[in-house]
């Protein structure tokens, strides 16, 4: 096996790797969100589950950031924070937070601007309002 070969070995290895650490995680955001959903049920606003949901992530042991500002550039002008991302879970899963009827189009059209603008590659949509958790989850994937 030359070196090409090897290279390209473990750069499959480390994109398989990547895929399953990322498949891991989004299993214990999804835990920690019907956790979340469980504990508080459905009816509040969503800042009331974003708070909640950070603490039950945080007590997982994983790195979230709330409102996450995001920079947008339009045809070479530095346009600023031009969106928030509600919750980012170890720098790597966008999570979009909701708590509506019904989850639209619009709102994973949104999820999915956001992880391309913000150059991420999973998102989850996370509806507190469905009557049972996993019936407000959407996994979104962003194909760089």
């Amino acid at each position: 096996m030359n070196l090409k070969d090897n290279r390209q070995r473990r750069d499959a290895e480390d994109a398989e790797d990547r895929r399953v650490n990322l498949n891991e995680l989004t299993e214990e955001i999804i835990g920690a969100a019907i956790e979340v959903h469980r504990t508080l049920g459905s009816g509040l606003l969503e800042s009331a589950y974003e708070l909640a949901l950070e603490s039950e992530l945080r007590l997982r042991g994983l790195e979230v950031c709330r409102q996450v500002p995001v920079r947008v550039n339009y045809k070479g002008s530095d346009l600023g924070d031009a969106f928030r991302i509600d919750m980012l879970v170890q720098n790597e899963v966008v999570l979009e937070i909701k708590a509506v009827e019904e989850i639209q189009k619009i709102h994973r059209a949104q999820l999915l601007t956001y992880l391309r603008l913000s150059e991420r590659r999973l998102g989850l949509l996370l509806n507190f309002h469905a009557s049972v958790m996993k019936d407000g989850i959407n996994r979104i994937v962003n194909d760089l």
